[in-house]
């Protein structure tokens, strides 16, 4: 499989827009919102997730492309929609203004239930392609409902929900883990799911990388919690400092900057002890979780 996290990204990127639907002309300013926030960059972690799990189970990750841009469809809509007044109300995003900052809040909003059923369009599309073989059939479906579900009420959306409820207001720890869970991880755990999925994945493996995505994810939370109060905005492409402004249940309000770092490198230990068994075939993964926790220091 690909050493290098930049190759499955550049993947992505160059093919992020092959599935995006012919809109008629009338909509134009639809697709033109769409694909300003699809070619705005960011990490592509979801998808490059999915597509070296998939690899690693020995399938050519190109198999997983429709799918892995599905779910980066997702995950934009899901920022285009956060950025809105009604959210949390952030003019940049990764380094450029806001959707709606450019098109307006209803274009952005429109933009982004575009995004979202565009993603399960280009799931369902695939599916026809594989009616003549069974196994192939089910394990993408397989995949598909690990997104859709993820996406939903029972996943990030129950997050943002209960992250929204609980601004100003006085926090716990079984809280903020549940809207970490769903708000974050429930994604990142779904893009490893449907790439062990559609690698056909044994009983162990799947179990193995379900407990390091889960760890990964809520380390992923926990870093952008460290990183908003002193992260670089111009690195991060987006204002620092606005949990704070915005009074936000984070692990660092409630439990402090040195219990947000601990916590954060105990996920991180756990997650590279959920796959450790794999030695050197599991590399790719070890690192980026390594990587993610050091560039919070």
């Amino acid at each position: 499989m690909r050493e290098n996290y930049n190759e499955y990204k550049a993947i992505v990127d160059e093919h992020i827009l092959d599935y995006m639907p012919n809109i008629d002309t009338l909509s134009r300013s639809l697709y033109d919102s769409m694909r300003y926030s699809l070619m705005a960059g960011g990490k592509r972690l979801r998808p490059v997730l999915m597509m070296a799990t998939c690899e690693f189970c020995g399938l050519d990750s190109y198999e997983a492309l429709p799918y892995a841009c599905a779910m980066e469809y997702i995950h934009t809509y899901s920022l285009i929609h956060d950025d809105l007044p009604c959210m949390d109300d952030d003019d940049m995003r990764r380094g450029q203004p806001s959707n709606h900052i450019v098109y307006g809040e209803d274009i952005a909003t429109l933009a982004g239930d575009g995004l979202l059923n565009t993603a399960f369009e280009v799931m369902n599309k695939d599916l026809f392609m594989f009616f003549d073989n069974d196994e192939k059939l089910k394990r993408r479906i397989n995949a598909c409902y690990a997104i859709t579900k993820a996406a939903g009420v029972t996943g990030m959306v129950a997050g943002q929900v209960a992250d929204t409820e609980s601004e100003s207001k006085e926090g716990s720890n079984e809280m903020l883990e549940f809207i970490h869970l769903n708000k974050t991880a429930a994604l990142i755990k779904a893009a490893i799911d449907a790439g062990l999925y559609l690698g056909g994945a044994d009983e162990e493996t799947t179990a193995d990388f379900r407990a390091y995505a889960e760890n990964l994810g809520l380390a992923f939370q926990i870093a952008d919690d460290l990183l908003d109060v002193r992260g670089n905005a111009e690195e991060m492409g987006k204002a620092t400092g606005e949990d704070e402004k915005n009074n936000k249940l984070t692990y660092v309000s409630l439990n402090g900057l040195a219990a947000a770092e601990e916590k954060l490198h105990q996920l991180t230990s756990n997650a590279v002890s959920a796959i450790e068994e794999y030695y050197d075939n599991a590399e790719f993964f070890r690192d980026l979780v390594l990587k993610l926790e050091t560039r919070t220091k």
